[in-house]
């Protein structure tokens, strides 16, 4: 019998922190946000506060900031929005409100 070992750095597809278990359950139970997704529990943290921030209600940021903390959603949706590296799936409204909201909120270190 041969056994074949997978080397760790072949196992890391991505340099992305996967959600934790309660933002697992939080996303899984909004799946209409993700309905493209056939399992939302697998998706990053990244993925989660996009989808949230485009299409959740307001009661939808407000757990997930409970969850995440302000500091760390603001980061998230600050690297998505850096130029040359912006990935371009936010809506302009909510690219603009998230932006101003963040700002006045969480101060840049």
């Amino acid at each position: 019998m041969v056994i074949y070992t997978i080397p760790s750095a072949v196992q890391k597809w991505y340099n992305v922190r996967m959600a934790s278990k309660e933002l697992q359950d939080f996303i899984a139970a909004r799946k209409p946000l993700v309905w493209y997704v056939r399992d939302p529990r697998e998706l990053s943290e990244e993925s989660v506060v996009e989808a949230v921030l485009n299409y959740g209600n307001w009661r939808d940021v407000q757990e997930l900031i409970r969850i995440m903390g302000m500091e760390r959603v603001a980061r998230i949706f600050r690297k998505q929005m850096v130029t040359g590296r912006q990935r371009g799936n936010y809506y302009q409204e909510v690219a603009n409100y998230f932006g101003l909201y963040f700002d006045k909120y969480v101060k840049v270190a």
